[in-house]
């Protein structure tokens, strides 16, 4: 249950970034941080995801369906 609401958190922290990078570039301030960073931290938590979806599936903590055929 811990892994999922792990997961959860990770793919809203995507989102979220998705939508600052959104305002920045709507704002379209000088003085505010540059729309990239919060582009990378979304590219970031992504790879975080995968990456951990990944070290689930080869630990066996958690199983995919079975193949239908």
């Amino acid at each position: 249950m811990l892994i999922k609401i792990l997961l959860i958190c990770l793919l809203a922290l995507v989102v979220f970034s998705l939508f600052q990078a959104l305002f920045i570039m709507i704002k379209n301030d000088e003085n505010s941080p540059k729309m990239s960073k919060f582009l990378g931290r979304r590219l970031f938590f992504s790879a975080a995801v995968v990456l951990l979806l990944i070290i689930l599936l080869l630990t066996g903590v958690i199983t995919p369906h079975p193949r239908p055929y």
